[in-house]
């Protein structure tokens, strides 16, 4: 029987190998490494365990031969370390000496006798055997090389069945999983036993603390084994708590460890205790050691200030396109190993190539986790071979690392954020930078990246995140440059134009009328920032419902940007553009399709067909198309633009996914709800695997969707579909945003068409108060709204209620919008229905005057404006069929104008040439010009004899006399006519000798 061994470079066997770490959770090690590490020992004879230094690899090999050894499963235990060929050659000959009685004086060949004795036979005794190399530093180094003379024969033990070997290394080269041997990966704690972990050791020195502390620091910590065992030896030693316990007792600053943890200024390796438990190295020293070994792989030099910069970036993923970018290459350059250098003392150039390969030497030390193949998070960092890696820089290199890192995101970050989650990882990257190295991105200037991620967050949903970043952009700016810097005045217009596309529009109004004073202050009336934040302010002021004063801003606009810029130049079609958009919502679609051809034909000439603000203009043309009425001209339109997008731009470009959407809906306007339907078919698996489900392309293409749904009769499914939109808006952009709330708003119309009209109610309210608070009540919506409520009160069985909310809307619309915009127009039309219905169901006819009369009584200063709207009212009852309903609406209304706004105001005017036309559509031509030849006398005094007004009432005077048939009446009324006409004007005028040539018999 062979003698028991104890190792080599100890008396004995429980001295040899490395103490545990002291508290360490063994069953952990039992649970999860151990039964791997056994596995791979039972099925190769031979494990490999890998893992970054300090996550306790040696430890779990020393206890895997301590339980072997004391558990009488072997023989031998050799303990060999294997920082170079050299020391395992010295352990290996030592274990020759004892076993094989080899010559101490040549310790080579003393170490080949261990390998042969090694070697099973089959004359001899078999002899149960581990051995132990641990802390491989170059796998090379236990491998033949026939041409070095030195490394003549392979250190790996040889296979047997009675042996194993157990190797421990921070090297992840292929080469380890060769020849039968099985690598085994050795990982972090999990919170729950990083947690057990610090518990344990605590409470050995009779400190206890909250678990949810301890699972603070272990995160701290990364989870990593030797860096919890310091902590917990530094905290012990220095008898202070684990994170602070706010007392009202006491002054001053807690010094808890997490706080020092947290304190920049201050080293890992100072939280380092004086004497570390069990033999153990420093954190920071260990991977110091690390990186000198893989700044020796090929292309030397290169992978110390590659781990500088991912030192500054985020632990859970940086771009693999971000560190092999035009910047890093510079950077490795420069900082390359100093002799590897060109000996003309210029930088050495570096590739793609050569930082990809700088990437994989620090994996292969464990220092990075670097996975090709998923390039969006292609490299990972635990969080303190960050921090130690940050501590072994200058606040110069750091800077200059930290400008380096934020060109390498500038750079590989695309204009438009056509995949969403690279963007989200850019800008955690940004954020990490921040974190590290936040005056580097603010001297001496404001960084570009600072703004690309703001405009990421707004162009990809989140609205309200775009709005905070930009804050703190504003209050960083200004505490390094001022208030009045170009940087923080460029944040402070950012953040104002996001705050309007959270739906805070009266915010942002706000935002950028301080800007815009600012701006005039600093830059000048002319300067291009003043005009384009004046420019932002009047389209914000559409936003927030008065379109009219949004176009009336952009008529100032217009004519000093033509003179500054010139008609051809891009600013100037932008604002053409734009205040083309507010004329539209003004009303007048017609003006603003005429304004967009005639946009088109400049932009042809100056910009090309395929320039994107081309593509744009026609864009808004086919909508302008659309809401004149011509949805089959806006398809063509639609289809012609998807086209010359996708040549342009590609399938997936954002806007051509917009063009599509848009496409889509069109289709449904103009009847076709099946072409609708299938365009949205094939249209939303594609935007939801570019664009992701929530982004505001997406959400806007769903809820045509759903709107399809329901005009092809399925309302039910059209319901869900709403219910599902509005969480998934209010999870992306907020609940209160506007196109949230124009979801909300769709949501109540379909239910109402399921009949759930209590629900529509109740839901309307809550939207309604949400849109006044927000937008205003002014604003479209909300008055959109509330005709839905209005509409919703008539179907529960308030008709009464249903009739006052119309008649209070129509006047707060003709306000707001207009008497002619089609809302206004759409509101006096259900009003006048509504009235008729309720006249039908008491069974009697319509009490105009009474009704006047209480109206007058109760108005007071708003009777004017109730008066008008009966006036629309009379009108529509006229257009409806009902002409005799408008006579005697229209008899009670030219007296009541007279008295509420004066007899010659234009509306009274009006309602006296409207009263005649209803009186001839009802069959009495006669009465109809008798009023005209009253009214064409009195505006021959108020408006002129050649007003246009005049003239109209006089044409129609004569259509009436004529059918009426009547020629002694048709003279009497022109002599009556024509005595007037002389009265105001004199006899010798123009069109009063016009009149008595038309008068005579």
């Amino acid at each position: 029987m062979i003698a028991s061994l104890a190792g080599y470079e100890a008396a004995s066997t429980e001295e040899a190998l490395p103490p545990p770490l002291r508290g360490s959770p063994d069953r952990r090690r039992q649970e999860h490494e151990s039964p791997v590490a056994q596995a791979a020992l039972d099925e190769s004879g031979t494990a490999v365990l890998t893992g970054m230094g300090g996550v306790g690899k040696t430890q779990l090999a020393a206890d895997y031969a301590r339980s072997a050894w004391r558990d009488g499963g072997l023989d031998v235990l050799v303990w060999a370390t294997a920082p170079s060929r050299s020391s395992v050659v010295a352990s290996y000959a030592r274990a020759g000496v004892e076993l094989c009685g080899a010559d101490p004086d040549d310790p080579d060949q003393a170490a080949r006798a261990f390998l042969v004795w090694l070697t099973p036979k089959a004359d001899q005794e078999s002899c149960r055997w581990l051995v132990v190399l641990d802390d491989i530093a170059d796998p090379s180094d236990l491998t033949a090389n026939p041409d070095d003379p030195d490394n003549t024969y392979s250190l790996w033990p040889p296979a047997s069945p009675h042996g194993r070997t157990l190797a421990t290394t921070r090297r992840r080269d292929a080469t380890l999983a060769g020849n039968s041997r099985r690598p085994v990966e050795v990982g972090l704690f999990t919170s729950a036993e990083a947690v057990a972990y610090l518990d344990m050791s605590l409470s050995m020195h009779g400190q206890h603390e909250a678990a949810d502390r301890l699972a603070a620091l272990a995160a701290d910590l990364g989870h990593l084994a030797l860096a919890l065992s310091q902590a917990a030896t530094y905290i012990a030693d220095a008898a202070i708590p684990v994170d602070c316990i706010p007392c009202p007792h006491v002054e001053g600053e807690c010094p808890s460890y997490r706080t020092l943890l947290a304190d920049r200024a201050i080293a890992l390796a100072d939280l380092a205790p004086d004497a570390l438990p069990d033999e153990q190295g420093v954190l920071a020293a260990a991977w110091s050691l690390s990186i000198e070994r893989a700044d020796r792989l090929r292309p030397v030099g290169l992978a110390r200030p590659m781990l500088h910069l991912a030192a500054l970036l985020d632990a859970n993923g940086i771009p693999q396109t971000v560190l092999t970018s035009a910047p890093v290459h510079t950077y490795l350059a420069a900082h390359r190993t100093a002799n590897d250098r060109q000996s003309a003392g210029q930088p050495a150039p570096v590739s793609s190539r050569d930082a990809a390969q700088a990437m994989r030497a620090l994996h292969r030390l464990s220092l990075i986790d670097h996975t090709p193949s998923t390039p969006h998070q292609a490299v990972r960092v635990h969080q303190l071979i960050q921090r130690a890696t940050r501590d072994t820089l200058s606040p110069e290199q750091r800077d200059g690392c930290a400008r380096t890192a934020a060109d390498a995101l500038m750079t590989t970050w695309p204009e438009i954020d056509r995949d969403t989650e690279f963007a989200s990882v850019q800008r955690t990257n940004v954020g990490a930078l921040l974190r590290h190295e936040e005056r580097a991105l603010f001297q001496p200037e404001v960084h570009p990246v600072l703004f690309r991620v703001g405009t990421s967050l707004g162009e990809t949903g989140q609205a309200g995140a775009a709005a905070a970043h930009f804050q703190y952009v504003v209050e960083a700016s200004s505490r390094y440059h001022g208030p009045n810097h170009p940087s923080t005045l460029e944040a402070r217009f950012n953040g104002a134009r996001w705050l309007g596309e959270t739906g805070d529009t009266f915010g942002a109004i706000e935002a950028y009328k301080q800007l815009l004073e600012d701006r005039l202050r600093i830059l000048g009336t002319y300067h291009p920032d003043t005009l384009l934040t004046y420019q932002n302010l009047a389209y914000a002021i559409g936003e927030a419902g008065d379109a009219p004063g949004a176009v009336a801003m952009y008529e100032q606009i217009l004519p000093v940007v033509l003179h500054l810029r010139g008609p051809d130049a891009p600013e100037t079609f932008i604002t053409r553009q734009e205040l083309a958009l507010w004329r539209g919502e003004a009303g007048d679609a017609a003006r603003a399709l005429q304004d967009c051809e005639l946009i088109l034909q400049d932009q042809l000439r100056v910009l090309g067909p395929d320039a994107p603000r081309t593509l744009a203009t026609r864009f808004d043309l086919a909508r302008w198309l659309r809401q004149t009425g011509n949805a089959v001209g806006a398809v063509d339109e639609y289809e012609r633009l998807v086209v010359d997008r996708v040549r342009v731009l590609g399938p997936h470009h954002v806007d051509t996914l917009a063009t599509r959407s848009q496409l889509a809906r069109c289709r449904r306007d103009a009847e076709d709800c099946e072409g609708a339907m299938a365009e949205y078919e094939r249209l939303l698996p594609e935007m939801l695997a570019v664009l992701g489900t929530g982004h505001p392309i997406t959400l806007n293409a769903r809820r045509g969707f759903a709107e399809t749904l329901g005009r092809l009769g399925d309302a039910a499914t059209a319901v869900r579909e709403f219910e599902q939109l509005v969480v998934d808006h209010a999870q992306v952009l907020g609940l209160h945003h506007v196109d949230t709330l124009a979801t909300r708003s769709q949501l109540i119309l379909w239910r109402g068409e399921t009949e759930d009209w209590a629900g529509a109610l109740e839901a309307g309210e809550q939207l309604l108060e949400d849109q006044l608070r927000q937008l205003g009540s002014h604003h479209e919506d909300a008055l959109a709204t509330r005709f839905l409520l209005a509409h919703a009160q008539m179907k529960t069985g308030d008709l009464i209620g249903c009739l006052a909310a119309l008649e209070s809307l129509c006047i707060d619309m003709g306000r707001a919008l207009g008497a002619h915009h089609p809302y206004t127009l759409n509101t006096v039309q259900s009003f006048a229905v509504f009235l008729r219905m309720s006249a039908n169901e008491d069974g009697v006819s319509t009490d105009f005057a009474e009704m006047l009369t209480a109206r007058e009584q109760a108005s007071g200063p708003e009777y004017d404006q109730i008066l008008l709207v009966w006036s629309a009212l009379a009108v529509r009852l006229a257009e409806t069929g009902d002409p005799v309903a408008a006579a005697v609406l229209g008899a009670e209304l030219p007296a009541r104008l007279a008295g509420a706004i004066g007899p010659d105001h234009p509306e009274t005017l009006n309602s006296r040439h409207n009263l005649a036309t209803f009186r001839g559509r009802a069959g009495y031509p006669a009465s109809a010009a008798r009023i005209l030849a009253e009214l064409l006398a009195d505006q021959f005094r108020a408006l002129g004899p050649e007003h246009p007004d005049t003239y109209i009432t006089e044409s129609e005077l004569a259509v009436w006399l004529e059918a009426a048939g009547d020629p002694t009446a048709a003279a009497t009324t022109c002599a009556e006519l024509l005595e007037q006409a002389q009265a105001v004007v004199g006899p010798d005028h123009p069109r009063v000798l016009e009149l008595a040539r038309r008068c005579r018999p």
